[in-house]
């Protein structure tokens, strides 16, 4: 068997195997799991959690499936900062600034392995690492949704554990290390660490960690936070290219909720898919055929040309079974790393950055009535990349649409010709009319307003 398969077994399906252990353990565990919800202790030193394995480094996979890490990490007690390093651990930095916390999608990155003097590199690197990231479709059109911060850890050891060999130690903030569960390349941390960093940037939506490292390695941490709210970690080499892609694929996980693509030929177990429709809007038990005609799952997209090469159908393989289960390119990131998101993939993703980001900020406050001499006031995010088409900008007075303002981001309440002393309601929309997406459901997250109180 593949050395990381048999660790997948319960990976696939954590929320069921979650479930039978809980039953199986008795009303005790019940009412323990109950009161982990309200307000925990500290977890455990044996504590575990779920993470993805980055694919080989020369080989061509995404993944190698799914284990279980512990939370705490090596769960060793860090040095005592110097005077100097105490001053600079923990401030934080809008890295990118693209509107209020609310409105957008928080990026929150943070560097392991930086001592005090090696802070200017960390910011560099986190420049360079979400420029890597914004240079994906859809990152690349949506990139005004989101905001970036970053978090200095200062570590008093410059580099990370098990780098360049197994035998390297080093003491650092968010214990990042090499060779998580046996595997050169999984690159772990200490995850309650993480979160003491996490906690200091305003509302995380996604954690990036960066360790200062050259070598190849990462690793998915895609069970949102439920104390902080954010999706997930992604943790990478700074100094590392193809580390880049596994954190991108890694965010397909998180934000986009996708399924892994890849699959392994001659691994007992993983020859045929048995179990129910996946949840995964890109992993299905069914072909083309009867996708259209049951109108589900991508079906909306078979036939159209896909930017990741191909044709969108029915590809048989995926979730790590040979057979059984079908993704809808041959090879899209969720499977290769280096390859961009299918069609489907893509509509995912901007799902997920709707979930976070909204396409109306008001910048004339809503919480008070308007008069003539007031201007109502937005700001409305522009797209740019291939679905660049503008957000349509739209004006309504008590629901009745002023055709005179279309495109406009601000109206003077004098211009609206108010001819009674009652309040009105002008509200502006921005709807994303993309060709991305052409699921209804998600069509819908893509349009926001503001409303504000008018009158004479």
């Amino acid at each position: 068997m593949h050395p990381t398969i048999r660790r997948t077994l319960c990976g696939a399906v954590a929320t069921a195997c979650a479930a039978a252990a809980l039953l199986t353990a008795g009303p005790g565990a019940a009412a323990a799991a109950a009161a982990v919800a309200v307000g925990p202790p500290p977890a455990p030193a044996t504590a575990r959690v779920k993470v993805e394995i980055p694919g080989p480094e020369h080989g061509t996979d995404a993944g190698s499936g799914y284990t279980r890490v512990p939370l705490s990490g090596q769960a060793k007690s860090a040095a005592r900062l110097s005077e100097a390093g105490r001053a600079a651990d923990g401030d934080v930095t809008k890295m990118i600034d693209n509107g209020p916390t609310a409105d957008r999608l928080d990026v929150v990155v943070i560097g392991d392995g930086y001592a005090a003097a090696e802070l200017d590199r960390f910011h560099a690197d986190a420049r360079q690492k979400w420029a890597e990231v914004a240079a994906v479709e859809p990152y690349t059109t949506y990139q005004n949704l989101f905001n970036v911060w970053t978090v200095d850890a200062v570590s008093n050891d410059s580099g990370v554990t098990g780098d360049p060999d197994r035998g390297a130690v080093r003491d650092t903030a968010l214990g990042s290390y090499f060779w998580c569960e046996d595997i050169e390349r999984l690159l772990c941390v200490d995850q309650p660490k993480v979160d003491a960093y996490v906690a200091k940037a305003p509302a995380a939506d996604l954690v990036i960690v960066l360790a200062n490292s050259a070598k190849y390695g990462g690793a998915g941490y895609n069970e949102p936070s439920a104390t902080l709210g954010y999706e997930g970690i992604s943790t990478a080499s700074a100094g590392n290219a193809k580390s880049g892609q596994v954190a991108i694929h890694e965010t397909g996980h998180s934000l986009g909720k996708l399924a892994d693509e890849y699959f392994y030929p001659g691994v007992p177990d993983y020859e045929k898919y048995t179990g129910p429709e996946p949840a995964e809007s890109n992993s299905s038990t069914l072909t083309a055929d009867r996708m259209a005609r049951e109108r589900t799952k991508w079906y909306r997209w078979l036939g159209e040309e896909s930017p990741d090469g191909g044709v969108v159908g029915a590809y048989e393989g995926g979730g790590y079974y040979v057979t059984g289960l079908y993704r809808p390119t041959d090879n899209s990131i969720m499977r290769v790393l280096g390859k961009p998101f299918s069609l489907p993939g893509t509509e995912a993703m901007i799902a997920g950055f709707a979930r976070h980001a909204t396409f109306v900020t008001p910048l004339t406050p809503t919480d008070r009535t308007l008069r003539p001499w007031h201007t109502a006031k937005a700001s409305v995010p522009r797209l740019a990349g291939a679905y660049g088409r503008q957000p349509e900008v739209k004006w309504y007075l008590d629901g009745r649409e002023l055709k005179r303002f279309r495109g406009r981001t601000e109206v003077r309440v004098a211009e609206l010709w108010l001819l009674d002393l009652r309040t009105h309601k002008l509200t502006v929309t921005a709807e994303d009319r993309t060709s991305a997406v052409r699921d209804p459901l998600v069509a819908r997250t893509l349009r926001t307003s503001a409303t504000w109180s008018v009158r004479l």
